[in-house]
């Protein structure tokens, strides 16, 4: 019972040094494992035993014979299917072809390149290192998210690795069966044959019953045939029994299942995807806390001193600086990517939890059978997971400032309401090449945002879930736009230091607007319109128009017609490159203004007489 309870309660408080100190929480969580398991058996008991037995050894232990691999293959199906959620087309729309090509290309440079390397540098046998090799094609979702939750990055590159991330975990761990299984029945002339159907079943059967499951669960909720007290936790054990089922018809399809499962789900209009996400979230975070202490604790001493060489320096240094940038730029080439994004892509690679787990089960299974450097297989994993992920979180943003992706200047806009006068804005932004976020809590504003093709998350404005969203990486500007004068003050108070770095504005309201000396300085577009007005032109005439400027003294004249024309609201100057500039209240223009600006604004047209020429 002490072991059970130190586990949860060290490895929470792994999770919370992780966030304070802003890195990957796999980092402390290995550390734990390796002090209450290897380290304390050789330096810190008197008996030479571990604080924490994972596997029984016939007299102390918490999971007897192979239960701790099954309870692991559980857990990371879970933790898979919630990254799974997190996946949104939307995302890319720009970057699809080299996240395939990546997955595809690059995890076959990984896989030929780190068995080479393996082979002649720890002199393993040919099937040992392909092994090796397979189960570090996967780079960890759980380790990247938390890295690129501090680092403000071009949307398409956060998204090419986030993606990577969660669907090369099922790929890894479907090449790394495929050579376990080749080593298990000794190769043999028909294992090319059996290698191929076992390769079709898997996909046929994993994206068959992912899919199908997926729109069951979601059909379900949505007719409210699952009461809502058991919706998570249905959900739940639906993802656990498709898991195995998968399992049950091919051998190792379910991690695909449960990962198109979550996609299929998190891209459909289910309004309690929110409440399942959050869910799935807590419970990823207990399991990965558990998962890795458990997994680290496992290892032994001996394990650990046949990494401790040169050899394994050399084996890491070839794989994070020659193998993973050369499967990068293999995979990026002639894409849109530029040079310094490939190789901040090349530079991030930590591996998690589905390489240490398969490892650990892997390398324990065929050591049992005798299998010539199994005994590798393990430690070496954990070198690279180890290894990777203190290499990325400590160097990540150093590295993305000297090499130009960290954005200096965030352009991205999150708007908080998504009515439709923030729709009719958000639209115009994205048409002139601005990301653009719009939250709400009211899922039907969500809802006909996405269909009018705009980013949108279903949140509370009170809710901390806003903090980790990579998504957000690379907003500065924040525009509060709801109808409630307080949420948009609490909107400017919470989040202008995370999102406001370039600006933060919000909606004035009608006692601000009846004093047009107070204006507060993040007062929007106009001292004279509050929400209420806004709205009403927006619907009186839903279109954004845009008007050339002649000078300083042509836009002044223009603010004046809008200040007495309630049809008529300023909202955005436009500079001779496009790039739009927002409008405070108090109406005053850049200091730097040229013929050939535009004024922005929404309501009916301005018509005014030109001077005449000369």
């Amino acid at each position: 019972m002490l072991e059970l309870a130190g586990i949860i309660i060290l490895g929470i408080l792994a999770q919370w040094v992780a966030w304070k100190l802003k890195i990957p929480a796999i980092l402390p969580l290995i550390l734990i494992g390796l002090l209450v398991g290897p380290v304390a058996s050789e330096f810190l008991s008197e008996d030479g035993t571990k604080w924490i037995e994972p596997i029984w050894n016939g007299k102390e232990g918490l999971f007897p014979g192979e239960s701790l691999f099954y309870f692991v293959s559980l857990a990371i199906s879970i933790i898979l299917f919630e990254g799974g959620l997190t996946l949104r087309l939307s995302e890319i729309k720009n970057v699809g072809p080299i996240i395939t090509k990546l997955i595809i290309l690059g995890s076959l440079v990984t896989f030929f390149g780190a068995a080479i390397s393996a082979h002649y540098i720890f002199y393993l046998s040919w099937e040992i290192s392909f092994l090796f090799s397979a189960l570090i094609i996967v780079t960890g979702p759980t380790v990247i998210t938390p890295i690129l939750r501090n680092i403000p990055l071009k949307k398409d590159v956060s998204a090419v690795l986030k993606w990577e991330g969660i669907l090369i975990d099922p790929i890894g761990a479907l090449v790394a069966v495929l050579v376990f299984e080749f080593i298990s029945i000794e190769g043999g002339g028909e294992f090319t044959k059996t290698a191929l159907i076992e390769f079709g079943k898997i996909i046929l059967f994993g994206s068959t019953f992912g899919f199908t499951f997926a729109h069951a669960l979601n059909f379900s909720i949505n007719k409210k045939l699952i009461p809502h007290y058991l919706l998570n936790v249905f959900a739940l054990a639906t993802v656990l029994g498709v898991f195995i089922l998968s399992d049950a018809f091919a051998h190792e399809s379910g991690l695909l299942a449960v990962v198109v499962m979550g996609m299929v789900l998190g891209n459909s209009k289910s309004p309690y995807l929110k409440e399942l996400l959050y869910f799935k979230e807590s419970l990823s975070v207990l399991l990965i806390s558990i998962l890795f202490i458990l997994l680290a604790a496992n290892i032994n001493i001996e394990d650990l001193l046949l990494v401790y060489n040169w050899n394994a320096v050399i084996l890491f240094a070839l794989v994070v600086f020659l193998i993973r940038p050369l499967g990068v730029f293999i995979s990026t080439h002639n894409s849109t990517l530029k040079f310094n994004e490939k190789l901040f892509i090349s530079w991030v690679g930590p591996r998690g939890i589905v390489a240490a787990g398969i490892a650990s089960l892997f390398g324990l299974t065929l050591a049992k059978k005798g299998i010539i450097d199994a005994e590798y297989i393990t430690p070496l994993v954990f070198m690279i997971v180890l290894g990777t992920v203190l290499l990325n979180a400590t160097t990540a943003r150093p590295f993305a400032k000297l090499i130009g992706v960290f954005l200096k200047r965030s352009e991205g806009i999150l708007i908080v309401g998504a009515s439709q006068v923030s729709r009719l804005i958000g639209s115009y932004l994205e048409d002139n090449g601005r990301h653009v976020v719009l939250i709400d809590s009211n899922p039907t504003n969500i809802r006909l945002a996405k269909e009018e093709g705009l980013e949108a998350i279903n949140v509370n404005i009170y809710s901390d879930t806003l903090d980790d969203n990579i998504e957000l990486n690379d907003v500065g500007y924040l525009m509060a736009m709801t109808g409630s004068s307080d949420i948009n003050k609490y909107a400017i108070n919470k989040f202008s230091h995370q999102f406001g770095e370039s600006g933060s504005f919000r909606l004035i309201n009608l006692e601000e607007m009846r004093n047009p000396d107070n204006s507060p300085k993040e007062g929007l577009f106009s001292h004279t319109d509050d929400y209420i007005s806004l709205t009403e032109v927006a619907r009186k005439f839903p279109k954004i128009n845009e008007i050339e400027l002649r000078d300083r003294e042509h836009y002044e004249e223009l603010i004046g017609i809008s200040n007495n024309d309630k049809d008529i609201i300023p909202l955005f100057l436009k500079d001779k490159e496009g790039f739009l500039e927002i409008i405070p209240s108090h109406n005053k223009a850049v200091d730097k203004m040229e013929k050939g600006y535009q004024l922005v604004y929404l309501g009916k047209q301005i018509k005014i007489e030109r001077p005449s020429e000369k």
